[in-house]
């Protein structure tokens, strides 16, 4: 029986655990915090649970248009008759958080692993040592998975206090909605903090040092977001990076590198994250760091160590639950025997929680216009869609890539509500490559935002030229 030694509890961790168990592994799982990791406790099941919440504040929103008027004529609209309670809600999300941990917690010692509360790092490629409450702890390992995540990244003149200056992981402490929330950096986290924080009512500053927000996104998709922003009432400030942030009397403030300031009630941090490597013993085992301090692996998730390999966001592959249970899968699939493909990250999907929010798969807009690759595109708006229209959603549309000699799809983008469910259908199409023929042809309810995905296929169908005579 092949012993299995996992440092770190989350997406990478846990589902490398579950697959080794079943190839009949002795497995122990070394977790400091808690089952599920940061994507489970502090990061993806808090924040999306919170952006929930601020999706049914949109619907209330949009009620007015929808028919939907205050029994009390004293009120001029619905959203009126309600208020946010922020404590209840940080309560409820970190409920689910706690519950989802316990749940995934539940599942691990079911099927038989050994789970253990410590901080783990290597002695050698063949022995993890644990540091835990009862003292320092040896595990004899054939295989060791490293899946130790990353951290919020943190300015040196903006240090986060925990109360005025945040970090992402400790806005969940907040019990009353920030007057002015001042969201430093673009990137999906700003973004979709940005979004729910405005949705629940909050005034929001976005402070980016580029000139569009969601730099790495779809550039039509970008754009559209940033309109739905500053339709919402939000000041957005581009080619503008943060210098230093100081607590001043009940608020902060912050001094741009152009030495301009702004002032708020709060701010929140989201300029990046920095991998958890220190302590690990990894240069004293000789296991090679990328210069940003990432784990360096191969697509069979190994490093250059025998023996030992690293999974999710400590890798920099790309920062996904879906990509860091890959990774882990794969990495106990090749160490312990079984057939196994290398990562393919060409048919990841990939989702961004604004609202509306951004999905993406295959193929980009970026790679098309850089010439990369050769493909045909359209792009439909949601505008003309008739369940949109139903349901009052105006902002967004689905864009489709496809070959142009065979017509597959090789990726699309879906800006829309609920764009997290719709991309899964050109996920299929990506992978199973189906031409935009076969995906037209295949029968759509009406009506439904699914619709256009169908629509785009049609639009991209190419009749070919018939000389006469």
């Amino acid at each position: 029986m092949a012993n299995v030694v996992i440092i770190g509890g989350g997406p990478g961790g846990y589902e490398a655990a579950m697959v080794a168990t079943q190839l009949g592994g002795h497995v122990t799982l070394i977790e400091r915090d808690g089952v599920g990791g940061a994507a489970v406790l502090t990061d993806v099941v808090p924040s999306k649970s919170l952006i929930a919440t601020a999706e049914v504040m949109i619907r209330v929103r949009h009620s007015r248009e929808l028919g939907i008027v205050p029994v009390d004529p004293s009120l001029n609209h619905p959203r009126e008759a309600i208020k946010v309670d922020l404590a209840e809600i940080n309560q409820r999300l970190m409920q689910l958080a706690t519950e989802q941990s316990h749940d995934v917690d539940d599942r691990l010692r079911a099927e038989g692993v050994q789970i253990v509360q410590g901080r783990g790092r290597l002695l050698n490629n063949r022995v993890v040592l644990a540091e835990t409450d009862e003292g320092m702890r040896r595990f004899p390992a054939d295989m060791i998975l490293l899946a130790t995540g990353t951290r919020p990244r943190e300015l040196p003149d903006a240090r986060p206090d925990g109360e005025r200056i945040l970090t992402w992981k400790q806005l969940y402490n907040l019990t009353e909605l920030p007057e002015r929330l001042i969201v430093v950096g673009s990137g999906v986290t700003g973004a979709e903090f940005a979004s729910a924080y405005r949705q629940l009512g909050a005034d929001v500053v976005l402070v980016s040092s580029r000139a569009m927000v969601l730099p790495s996104e779809d550039p039509d998709a970008a754009a559209v977001i940033q309109e739905v922003f500053e339709k919402s009432g939000m000041t957005i400030m581009p080619r503008s990076r943060a210098q230093s942030a100081r607590v001043v009397g009940d608020g902060v403030e912050l001094t741009l590198a152009d030495g301009r300031t702004v002032s708020g009630s709060h701010l929140l941090m989201a300029v990046g994250s920095i991998p958890n490597t220190e302590g690990l013993g990894l240069i004293e085992n000789g296991v090679t760091l990328k210069p940003s301090g990432h784990i360096e692996v191969d697509r069979m998730s190994r490093t250059n160590a025998r023996g030992v390999y690293a999974a999710g966001d400590v890798t920099g592959v790309f920062p996904l639950a879906s990509v860091a249970a890959m990774q882990g899968r794969i990495a106990v699939w090749h160490s312990l025997g079984e057939a196994v493909r290398p990562l393919d990250l060409r048919s990841v999907a990939s989702n961004v929680f604004t609202a509306p929010e951004i999905a993406t798969v295959g193929v980009t807009q970026e790679q098309v216009d850089a010439g990369h690759i050769s493909a045909r595109t359209v792009m439909v708006e949601l505008k003309w869609n008739p369940r949109a229209k139903m349901q009052a959603h105006y902002d967004g549309f689905i864009k489709l890539f496809c070959l142009p000699q065979t017509g597959i799809i090789v990726g699309g983008v879906v800006v829309a509500p609920g764009a997290s469910e719709l991309i899964y259908a050109v996920s299929l199409c990506v992978s199973a490559r189906l031409t935009v023929d076969q995906a037209s042809l295949a029968f759509t309810v009406y009506p439904s935002l699914s619709g256009s995905i169908s629509e785009a296929g049609r639009r991209l169908h190419q009749v070919e030229n018939v000389n006469e005579g």
